[in-house]
């Protein structure tokens, strides 16, 4: 599957925005107010974004639930059923754009749209791009039992099944040895 420089953008973003919610009641949100919605666009670089308010960080935690459901989607259709929801609620308007140095892209999102309408629409087309393709399963949650952050699996085989290999996956690979091990030590 051809990924392009602005769909894996989105596709990060998509991931990272999920990953900013409470995984638990003891968990603080990472979106807790509006300076940290501004430097959320800022790390992601969201482009063509005005003034920021608790409007916009009230619909953007909004639509986070919402592309958290499509990371949860039982299978394509329901799946493509969320996204359509949430591309058409942010009225895309597809136009190609050669912004910041960057080459010629598509942005889905209105001249004008608000931070909402411009993930919704950019981050839904990058998911339903991975639909389209067939690939659903690839948009996945960590297996460690400790952890549900989200994650797109790029690798080869769509083998992944941790959030990242360095810490879930290595900290329940090094669980499984020392439980080995100490089985084996009686």
């Amino acid at each position: 599957m051809l990924i392009t420089h602005d769909t894996r953008c989105a596709l990060d973003t998509v991931v990272d925005l999920v990953n900013t919610a409470p995984e638990d009641d003891t968990t603080p949100d990472a979106l807790a107010d509006v300076a940290a919605l501004q430097d959320f666009v800022r790390n992601h670089e969201v482009s063509d974004v005005g003034v920021l308010s608790k409007f916009d960080l009230s619909a953007v935690r909004k639509i986070r639930g919402r592309f958290a459901s499509v990371f949860a989607a039982p299978d394509a259709r329901s799946a493509a059923t969320l996204i359509n929801e949430l591309v058409a609620a942010a009225g895309t308007t597809p136009r190609l754009t050669d912004h910041d140095g960057y080459d010629w892209h598509v942005h889905y999102f209105a001249p004008g749209a608000s931070v909402a309408d411009h993930l919704a629409a950019d981050c839904g087309m990058a998911l339903a791009f991975f639909v389209v393709a067939g690939e659903q399963e690839r948009l996945r949650r960590c297996e460690a039992p400790d952890c549900r952050r989200a994650f797109v699996d790029l690798s080869r085989n769509r083998s992944r099944r941790y959030c990242d290999s360095r810490t879930c996956g290595n900290r329940l690979h090094v669980a499984a040895y020392r439980a080995r091990r100490k089985e084996a030590a009686g």
